[in-house]
C-alpha cells in the first residue's frame, strides 16, 4: 500500500487515520497522528518515531520505500 500522507509505500497492517476515521495509512503516521495528540513536540515526536521504527533489534524495523 502507499500511504497518502508521506507518500510511501508498506506492507505492515494499516492504521486507521484520526483525520477521518475512514483513511488507512502507514503505522509511522498513525503513531505521528496519536502522538500529536498528546502535545509533544515536533523533536521529541520524530525521536520516539525513530525508536519505535528505525532501531528495531530484531530486524522488523519499518521500512518504507519510494513509490516508484
Amino acid at each position: 500500500m502507499i500511504c497518502p500522507f508521506c507518500k510511501l509505500s508498506f506492507t505492515s497492517p494499516p492504521a486507521l487515520s484520526r483525520v477521518d476515521n475512514t483513511t488507512l495509512i502507514c503505522p509511522r503516521c498513525g503513531t505521528r497522528e496519536a502522538l500529536q495528540t498528546l502535545a509533544f513536540s515536533q523533536e521529541k515526536i520524530d525521536g520516539i518515531l525513530h525508536a519505535i521504527y528505525d532501531d528495531r533489534a530484531d530486524g522488523n524495523a519499518y521500512k518504507a520505500e519510494d513509490p516508484e
